[in-house]
């Protein structure tokens, strides 16, 4: 039996298999009843590790094992493994959520808050920087930077970014909101963005912009900057600098009042 090996890695991803064990069980498909010896053979696995792995099979519901002698394995079919594999990811991703719920109000916690709080002490401002790659990434780190404001928030941003953020971010926004942070975001405001303007409510001041820029400032202490163009690169390669700089972002943040002042509201803008 040939497989190509493209379609073993496949298999290893979707199904979260070892390469044994994909080899083994796609060689039980094979043949559809097989032994240990046999489809040691087909598959070109070690014989010492085929009832093992036969066994891991068995336990994960890949495989039944036939009565008898010799021992024999039958192969259960794909379509009903699909729908075995969805049932266990979904068991086990409640199943941490859980326990990561459980964790929240524990001691546990608070020892690492207790560490890193007296890890932070110990390092200077300046050194609070690091880059980000992804825009998935570049958000999660966002979402944390913005969480902890306490007076501030500045954001400049493409249309996309805005529809982006109003989609992700809401309820922060909405919590912010309600401890009294000011969020003022500005971008190139399109007829495509009335929508989300709307859902956003009086949340957020937004204005029009024709700049073309992408940072978010925070208590003008933390500035979060994209160095790239967003409608010029797959998200995968977004990439973001963080810093911990008050200088720098003070700086920043009396620029962007400056402009902030020439700027139409976006109801005067869009007419809303």
């Amino acid at each position: 039996m040939i497989v190509k090996d493209e379609f073993l890695s496949k298999l290893r991803r979707y199904f979260g298999l070892n390469l044994y064990e994909v080899k083994i069980w796609t060689a039980l498909l094979s043949r559809g009843i097989s032994t240990a010896g046999e489809l040691s053979d087909i598959a070109n696995v070690p014989r010492s590790r085929s009832y093992d792995i036969l066994e891991s099979l068995e336990k994960k519901g890949f495989v039944v094992m036939k009565i008898g002698k010799p021992i024999k394995y039958i192969a259960v079919s794909p379509k009903e493994i699909v729908d075995r594999v969805k049932k266990n990811v979904r068991l086990e991703s409640e199943e941490r959520l859980k326990r990561l719920e459980e964790l929240k109000g524990t001691d546990i916690v608070e020892e690492l808050n207790n560490l890193h709080t007296q890890g932070i002490e110990l390092v200077e401002p300046t050194e609070l920087s690091g880059a980000l790659k992804g825009r998935h990434n570049l958000y999660n780190h966002m979402e944390l930077t913005i969480k902890n404001a306490e007076e501030t928030v500045t954001i400049m941003t493409t249309t996309q970014g805005l529809l982006r953020k109003i989609e992700g971010l809401k309820p922060v926004f909405e919590q912010l909101k309600k401890r009294g942070v000011k969020i003022r975001i500005s971008a190139p405001l399109t007829k495509d963005a009335i929508p989300a303007i709307k859902d956003l409510g009086n949340i957020a001041e937004i204005r029009h912009t024709d700049s073309k820029a992408r940072f978010v400032i925070v208590d003008k202490k933390e500035l979060l900057f994209m160095i790239t163009d967003d409608s010029q690169v797959h998200p995968t390669y977004d990439v973001g600098i963080w810093v911990n700089t008050p200088f720098f972002a003070s700086a920043l943040e009396e620029l962007f009042e400056l402009a902030w002042k020439e700027m139409k509201p976006a109801k005067q803008v869009l007419k809303l």
